[in-house]
Protein backbone atom coordinates (compact mmCIF):
# COMPACT_ATOMS: atom_id res chain seq x y z
CA UNK A 1 0.00 0.00 0.00
CA UNK A 2 1.36 3.36 -0.77
CA UNK A 3 1.98 6.00 1.76
CA UNK A 4 -0.38 8.73 1.18
CA UNK A 5 1.24 12.16 -0.26
CA UNK A 6 0.42 15.00 1.86
CA UNK A 7 0.47 18.72 -0.26
CA UNK A 8 2.08 21.27 2.65
CA UNK A 9 1.47 25.30 1.58
CA UNK A 10 3.70 27.21 3.97
CA UNK A 11 2.57 30.42 5.52
CA UNK A 12 4.30 32.65 3.04
CA UNK A 13 2.95 31.21 0.00
CA UNK A 14 -0.48 31.05 0.87
CA UNK A 15 0.16 35.03 1.64
CA UNK A 16 1.98 35.09 -1.87
CA UNK A 17 -1.22 33.69 -3.53
CA UNK A 18 -4.07 35.73 -1.35
CA UNK A 19 -2.00 38.90 -2.37
CA UNK A 20 -1.62 37.77 -5.93
CA UNK A 21 -5.57 37.19 -6.32
CA UNK A 22 -6.71 40.71 -4.23
CA UNK A 23 -4.02 42.68 -6.55
CA UNK A 24 -5.74 41.27 -10.15
CA UNK A 25 -8.95 42.32 -8.17
CA UNK A 26 -7.58 46.07 -7.80
CA UNK A 27 -6.12 46.30 -11.27
CA UNK A 28 -9.28 45.04 -12.95
CA UNK A 29 -11.45 47.51 -11.26
CA UNK A 30 -9.32 50.61 -11.89
CA UNK A 31 -8.23 48.81 -15.22
CA UNK A 32 -10.25 52.17 -16.51
CA UNK A 33 -6.84 54.11 -15.33
CA UNK A 34 -4.35 51.22 -16.53
CA UNK A 35 -5.38 52.42 -20.26
CA UNK A 36 -5.10 56.00 -19.46
CA UNK A 37 -1.60 55.46 -18.40
CA UNK A 38 -0.75 53.13 -21.58
CA UNK A 39 -1.79 56.13 -23.45
CA UNK A 40 -0.23 58.71 -21.73
CA UNK A 41 2.96 56.55 -22.07
CA UNK A 42 2.81 56.18 -25.63
CA UNK A 43 1.99 60.02 -25.79
CA UNK A 44 5.41 60.69 -23.48
CA UNK A 45 6.85 58.33 -26.21
CA UNK A 46 6.34 60.43 -28.84
CA UNK A 47 7.04 63.66 -28.07
CA UNK A 48 10.14 62.80 -25.53
CA UNK A 49 12.59 63.58 -29.11
CA UNK A 50 10.69 67.09 -29.90
CA UNK A 51 11.65 67.97 -26.09
CA UNK A 52 15.04 66.77 -26.22
CA UNK A 53 15.67 69.18 -29.27
CA UNK A 54 14.39 71.93 -27.45
CA UNK A 55 16.81 70.72 -24.51
CA UNK A 56 19.40 71.38 -26.92
CA UNK A 57 19.04 74.49 -27.17
CA UNK A 58 19.11 75.05 -23.48
CA UNK A 59 15.45 75.45 -22.26
CA UNK A 60 14.43 74.04 -18.92
CA UNK A 61 12.39 70.59 -20.36
CA UNK A 62 9.36 71.48 -18.52
CA UNK A 63 9.38 74.60 -20.84
CA UNK A 64 9.94 72.26 -23.80
CA UNK A 65 7.69 70.22 -23.01
CA UNK A 66 4.73 73.31 -22.60
CA UNK A 67 6.24 74.38 -26.19
CA UNK A 68 6.14 71.43 -27.76
CA UNK A 69 1.99 70.57 -26.66
CA UNK A 70 1.36 74.31 -27.51
CA UNK A 71 2.73 73.62 -30.84
CA UNK A 72 1.03 70.24 -31.39
CA UNK A 73 -2.63 71.49 -29.97
CA UNK A 74 -2.04 74.78 -32.21
CA UNK A 75 -1.39 72.93 -35.37
CA UNK A 76 -4.53 70.12 -35.03
CA UNK A 77 -6.61 73.38 -33.79
CA UNK A 78 -5.41 75.01 -36.69
CA UNK A 79 -5.82 71.76 -39.47
CA UNK A 80 -9.41 71.23 -37.40
CA UNK A 81 -10.89 74.80 -38.30
CA UNK A 82 -8.88 74.79 -41.75
CA UNK A 83 -10.84 71.44 -43.35
CA UNK A 84 -12.79 70.27 -40.25
CA UNK A 85 -16.29 71.67 -41.41
CA UNK A 86 -16.45 70.72 -44.98
CA UNK A 87 -15.05 67.14 -43.66
CA UNK A 88 -17.79 66.81 -41.03
CA UNK A 89 -20.24 68.49 -43.40
CA UNK A 90 -19.57 65.25 -46.00
CA UNK A 91 -19.30 62.69 -43.47
CA UNK A 92 -22.79 63.69 -42.30
CA UNK A 93 -24.11 63.84 -45.86
CA UNK A 94 -22.77 60.36 -46.08
CA UNK A 95 -24.55 58.67 -42.98
CA UNK A 96 -27.62 60.18 -43.72
CA UNK A 97 -27.36 59.20 -47.42
CA UNK A 98 -26.03 55.57 -46.76
CA UNK A 99 -29.71 53.94 -46.21
CA UNK A 100 -30.33 55.29 -49.75
CA UNK A 101 -27.42 54.13 -51.14
CA UNK A 102 -27.53 51.14 -49.89
CA UNK A 103 -31.25 50.49 -51.27
CA UNK A 104 -30.00 51.53 -54.93
CA UNK A 105 -27.55 48.68 -54.33
CA UNK A 106 -29.90 46.32 -53.21
CA UNK A 107 -31.98 47.19 -56.54
CA UNK A 108 -28.76 47.02 -58.57
CA UNK A 109 -27.86 43.81 -57.28
CA UNK A 110 -31.16 42.19 -57.86
CA UNK A 111 -31.85 43.78 -61.45
CA UNK A 112 -28.24 42.09 -62.23
CA UNK A 113 -29.04 38.72 -60.59
CA UNK A 114 -32.39 38.83 -62.89
CA UNK A 115 -30.55 39.47 -65.70
CA UNK A 116 -28.79 36.34 -65.00
CA UNK A 117 -31.19 33.81 -63.68
CA UNK A 118 -35.29 34.51 -64.66
CA UNK A 119 -36.07 33.02 -61.32
CA UNK A 120 -33.28 33.26 -58.71
CA UNK A 121 -33.21 31.11 -55.57
CA UNK A 122 -34.47 32.77 -52.06
CA UNK A 123 -30.55 31.35 -51.40
CA UNK A 124 -29.27 33.49 -53.41
CA UNK A 125 -30.84 36.91 -52.25
CA UNK A 126 -30.46 35.84 -48.20
CA UNK A 127 -26.46 35.73 -49.04
CA UNK A 128 -26.43 38.60 -51.38
CA UNK A 129 -28.67 40.92 -49.02
CA UNK A 130 -26.85 43.85 -49.22
CA UNK A 131 -28.94 45.71 -47.05
CA UNK A 132 -28.13 42.65 -43.85
CA UNK A 133 -24.86 43.49 -44.90
CA UNK A 134 -24.53 47.29 -44.23
CA UNK A 135 -26.65 47.14 -41.34
CA UNK A 136 -24.68 44.52 -39.92
CA UNK A 137 -21.51 46.31 -40.88
CA UNK A 138 -22.86 49.41 -39.07
CA UNK A 139 -23.97 47.66 -36.03
CA UNK A 140 -20.30 46.16 -35.48
CA UNK A 141 -18.75 49.37 -35.96
CA UNK A 142 -21.12 50.99 -33.29
CA UNK A 143 -20.05 48.32 -31.02
CA UNK A 144 -16.63 48.43 -31.41
CA UNK A 145 -16.61 51.78 -30.77
CA UNK A 146 -19.18 51.28 -27.70
CA UNK A 147 -16.66 48.86 -26.41
CA UNK A 148 -13.83 51.59 -26.58
CA UNK A 149 -15.77 53.95 -25.28
CA UNK A 150 -16.78 51.57 -22.00
CA UNK A 151 -13.22 51.48 -21.00
CA UNK A 152 -12.50 54.94 -20.49
CA UNK A 153 -16.02 56.91 -19.37
CA UNK A 154 -15.18 54.98 -16.33
CA UNK A 155 -12.07 57.66 -15.36
CA UNK A 156 -13.93 61.16 -16.34
CA UNK A 157 -15.28 60.43 -19.70
CA UNK A 158 -13.47 60.08 -23.22
CA UNK A 159 -12.56 63.63 -23.78
CA UNK A 160 -11.42 64.33 -19.72
CA UNK A 161 -9.13 60.97 -20.10
CA UNK A 162 -7.52 62.00 -23.04
CA UNK A 163 -6.90 65.78 -21.25
CA UNK A 164 -5.63 63.81 -18.42
CA UNK A 165 -3.47 61.55 -20.39
CA UNK A 166 -1.54 64.48 -22.08
CA UNK A 167 -1.28 65.92 -18.50
CA UNK A 168 0.14 62.94 -17.33
CA UNK A 169 2.53 62.17 -20.41
CA UNK A 170 3.78 65.60 -20.02
CA UNK A 171 4.77 65.37 -16.50
CA UNK A 172 6.29 62.10 -17.30
CA UNK A 173 8.64 63.66 -19.86
CA UNK A 174 9.64 66.94 -17.94
CA UNK A 175 10.51 64.67 -14.86
CA UNK A 176 11.24 61.74 -16.77
CA UNK A 177 14.73 61.14 -15.05
CA UNK A 178 13.73 61.21 -11.71
CA UNK A 179 10.35 58.84 -12.68
CA UNK A 180 13.15 56.71 -14.37
CA UNK A 181 15.25 56.99 -11.08
CA UNK A 182 12.55 55.93 -8.79
CA UNK A 183 11.09 52.78 -10.63
CA UNK A 184 14.38 50.74 -11.62
CA UNK A 185 15.10 51.54 -7.62
CA UNK A 186 12.64 48.85 -6.95
CA UNK A 187 14.55 46.34 -8.60
CA UNK A 188 17.58 44.41 -7.57
CA UNK A 189 21.03 44.78 -8.64
CA UNK A 190 21.96 44.02 -11.32
CA UNK A 191 18.73 44.77 -13.08
CA UNK A 192 18.15 48.15 -11.83
CA UNK A 193 20.84 49.56 -14.42
CA UNK A 194 20.32 46.99 -16.80
CA UNK A 195 16.70 48.13 -17.20
CA UNK A 196 17.56 51.91 -16.94
CA UNK A 197 19.82 51.61 -20.12
CA UNK A 198 16.73 50.11 -21.70
CA UNK A 199 14.11 52.69 -21.13
CA UNK A 200 15.85 54.75 -24.39
CA UNK A 201 15.34 52.35 -26.86
CA UNK A 202 12.14 51.00 -25.79
CA UNK A 203 10.47 54.58 -25.87
CA UNK A 204 12.36 55.02 -29.51
CA UNK A 205 10.48 52.20 -30.69
CA UNK A 206 7.03 53.17 -29.08
CA UNK A 207 7.13 56.55 -30.12
CA UNK A 208 8.91 55.91 -33.79
CA UNK A 209 5.85 53.50 -34.25
CA UNK A 210 3.32 56.07 -33.20
CA UNK A 211 4.96 58.98 -35.21
CA UNK A 212 5.21 57.14 -38.25
CA UNK A 213 1.75 55.69 -38.38
CA UNK A 214 0.64 59.52 -38.30
CA UNK A 215 2.78 60.63 -41.21
CA UNK A 216 1.53 57.33 -42.77
CA UNK A 217 -2.30 57.98 -42.75
CA UNK A 218 -1.86 61.78 -43.40
CA UNK A 219 -0.31 60.89 -46.31
CA UNK A 220 -2.86 58.31 -47.39
CA UNK A 221 -5.83 60.34 -46.49
CA UNK A 222 -4.56 63.37 -49.01
CA UNK A 223 -3.57 60.99 -51.21
CA UNK A 224 -7.17 59.07 -50.79
CA UNK A 225 -8.85 62.76 -51.24
CA UNK A 226 -7.40 63.29 -54.09
CA UNK A 227 -8.22 60.07 -55.74
CA UNK A 228 -11.55 60.10 -55.27
CA UNK A 229 -11.83 63.93 -56.24
CA UNK A 230 -10.39 62.53 -59.72
CA UNK A 231 -12.36 59.84 -60.30
CA UNK A 232 -15.68 62.17 -59.56
CA UNK A 233 -16.25 61.36 -56.20
CA UNK A 234 -15.91 65.09 -55.33
CA UNK A 235 -19.06 65.72 -52.71
CA UNK A 236 -17.29 62.72 -50.52
CA UNK A 237 -13.69 62.96 -51.59
CA UNK A 238 -12.95 64.84 -48.23
CA UNK A 239 -14.77 62.66 -45.93
CA UNK A 240 -13.49 59.52 -47.03
CA UNK A 241 -10.25 60.40 -47.01
CA UNK A 242 -10.62 61.54 -43.31
CA UNK A 243 -11.93 58.32 -42.43
CA UNK A 244 -9.24 56.21 -44.49
CA UNK A 245 -6.96 58.67 -42.56
CA UNK A 246 -8.14 57.72 -39.44
CA UNK A 247 -8.72 54.20 -39.84
CA UNK A 248 -5.44 53.46 -41.35
CA UNK A 249 -3.58 54.52 -37.95
CA UNK A 250 -4.60 50.83 -37.30
CA UNK A 251 -2.58 48.76 -39.33
CA UNK A 252 -3.78 46.10 -41.37
CA UNK A 253 -7.28 46.28 -40.84
CA UNK A 254 -7.70 50.09 -40.58
CA UNK A 255 -7.43 50.10 -44.26
CA UNK A 256 -10.42 47.72 -45.06
CA UNK A 257 -11.86 49.43 -42.45
CA UNK A 258 -11.46 52.94 -44.63
CA UNK A 259 -12.38 51.76 -48.19
CA UNK A 260 -15.88 50.21 -47.24
CA UNK A 261 -17.61 53.34 -47.04
CA UNK A 262 -15.87 54.38 -50.73
CA UNK A 263 -16.81 51.42 -52.11
CA UNK A 264 -20.39 51.55 -51.15
CA UNK A 265 -21.17 54.69 -52.97
CA UNK A 266 -19.21 53.70 -55.89
CA UNK A 267 -20.95 50.66 -56.17
CA UNK A 268 -24.38 52.99 -55.18
CA UNK A 269 -23.37 55.29 -58.22
CA UNK A 270 -22.91 52.53 -60.60
CA UNK A 271 -20.42 51.85 -64.01
CA UNK A 272 -17.19 50.97 -64.18
CA UNK A 273 -16.74 53.57 -60.32
CA UNK A 274 -16.54 51.15 -58.33
CA UNK A 275 -13.48 48.94 -60.56
CA UNK A 276 -11.68 52.44 -60.44
CA UNK A 277 -12.17 52.74 -56.71
CA UNK A 278 -11.00 49.34 -56.15
CA UNK A 279 -8.18 49.94 -58.20
CA UNK A 280 -7.33 53.07 -56.43
CA UNK A 281 -7.14 51.58 -53.18
CA UNK A 282 -5.53 48.27 -54.15
CA UNK A 283 -2.73 51.01 -55.08
CA UNK A 284 -2.60 53.23 -52.02
CA UNK A 285 -2.88 50.29 -49.91
CA UNK A 286 0.64 48.97 -51.96
CA UNK A 287 2.35 51.76 -51.90
CA UNK A 288 1.70 51.90 -47.96
CA UNK A 289 2.82 48.47 -47.72
CA UNK A 290 6.27 48.37 -49.85
CA UNK A 291 7.18 52.04 -49.55
CA UNK A 292 5.71 54.15 -46.82
CA UNK A 293 5.66 51.50 -44.04
CA UNK A 294 8.84 50.07 -44.26
CA UNK A 295 10.71 54.09 -44.62
CA UNK A 296 8.68 55.22 -41.55
CA UNK A 297 7.39 52.79 -39.55
CA UNK A 298 9.25 49.56 -39.98
CA UNK A 299 12.51 50.50 -39.51
CA UNK A 300 11.76 51.93 -35.92
CA UNK A 301 9.24 48.82 -34.83
CA UNK A 302 11.37 46.45 -35.59
CA UNK A 303 8.88 43.76 -35.10
CA UNK A 304 7.14 40.80 -37.64
CA UNK A 305 4.49 42.06 -39.65
CA UNK A 306 2.90 38.72 -38.65
CA UNK A 307 3.44 39.90 -34.41
CA UNK A 308 2.09 43.28 -35.35
CA UNK A 309 -1.31 41.59 -36.91
CA UNK A 310 -1.53 39.55 -33.60
CA UNK A 311 -0.94 42.71 -31.41
CA UNK A 312 -3.61 44.80 -33.36
CA UNK A 313 -6.17 41.46 -33.13
CA UNK A 314 -5.32 41.40 -29.43
CA UNK A 315 -6.01 44.74 -28.89
CA UNK A 316 -8.82 44.70 -30.51
CA UNK A 317 -10.58 42.16 -28.78
CA UNK A 318 -8.85 43.36 -25.29
CA UNK A 319 -9.97 47.40 -25.61
CA UNK A 320 -11.46 47.64 -29.23
CA UNK A 321 -10.22 50.31 -31.02
CA UNK A 322 -7.90 52.25 -28.04
CA UNK A 323 -6.30 48.80 -27.91
CA UNK A 324 -5.58 48.75 -31.67
CA UNK A 325 -3.97 51.80 -31.50
CA UNK A 326 -2.00 51.76 -28.21
CA UNK A 327 -1.05 47.34 -28.11
CA UNK A 328 1.13 47.97 -31.05
CA UNK A 329 3.47 50.69 -29.67
CA UNK A 330 3.85 48.73 -26.20
CA UNK A 331 4.10 45.52 -28.26
CA UNK A 332 6.61 46.82 -29.99
CA UNK A 333 8.81 48.17 -27.18
CA UNK A 334 8.06 44.70 -25.25
CA UNK A 335 9.51 43.46 -28.45
CA UNK A 336 12.86 45.93 -27.92
CA UNK A 337 13.41 44.72 -24.26
CA UNK A 338 13.08 41.01 -24.62
CA UNK A 339 15.83 41.73 -27.48
CA UNK A 340 18.18 43.30 -25.72
CA UNK A 341 18.26 41.52 -22.36
CA UNK A 342 17.55 38.17 -23.49
CA UNK A 343 18.40 37.54 -27.17
CA UNK A 344 21.85 39.55 -27.83
CA UNK A 345 23.01 38.29 -24.61
CA UNK A 346 21.94 34.32 -25.10
CA UNK A 347 23.48 34.77 -29.04
CA UNK A 348 26.76 36.23 -28.02
CA UNK A 349 27.09 33.62 -25.23
CA UNK A 350 26.20 30.63 -27.33
CA UNK A 351 28.61 32.71 -30.10
CA UNK A 352 31.35 32.56 -27.59
CA UNK A 353 31.01 29.03 -26.63
CA UNK A 354 31.12 28.20 -30.13
CA UNK A 355 34.40 29.89 -30.50
CA UNK A 356 35.98 28.36 -27.26
CA UNK A 357 34.59 24.97 -28.52
CA UNK A 358 35.97 25.58 -31.85
CA UNK A 359 39.67 26.32 -30.39
CA UNK A 360 39.13 23.34 -27.68
CA UNK A 361 38.46 21.05 -31.15
CA UNK A 362 41.65 22.62 -33.73
CA UNK A 363 44.20 22.54 -31.00
CA UNK A 364 47.48 21.80 -32.72
CA UNK A 365 49.01 18.79 -32.17
CA UNK A 366 52.22 18.50 -29.33
CA UNK A 367 55.43 17.80 -30.94
CA UNK A 368 56.96 14.69 -29.86
CA UNK A 369 60.81 14.01 -30.00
Amino acid sequence: MKPEQRISISVSNLVLIISSFLLLIILWQVRGLIVLLMVAVVLAASISPLVNLTERIRLPRWLGVIIVYLTLICGLIGVILTIGPPVFEQIERLLRQLPLFSESISDNFEDFVSSLIQNPPDWINQLFDTKSVTSWVIRSSQQLLLRSYSLTKGVLGGVVSLILALFISGYMVSDSKTLITSIVKLFPQPWDKRLEHQVLPVTQRMGGYIRGRIIVSAILGVATTTGLGFLGLQDFSLGLGAIAAVTNLIPFIGPILGAIPALIVAIAKGGWLFLWVIILYYIIQNVETYVLDPLLVGSSVGVHPLYQLLSVLVGIQLLGIIGALIVPPWFAGSAALVENLYLKPKLEAEKIQSIVTNNGDHNPPSLTS
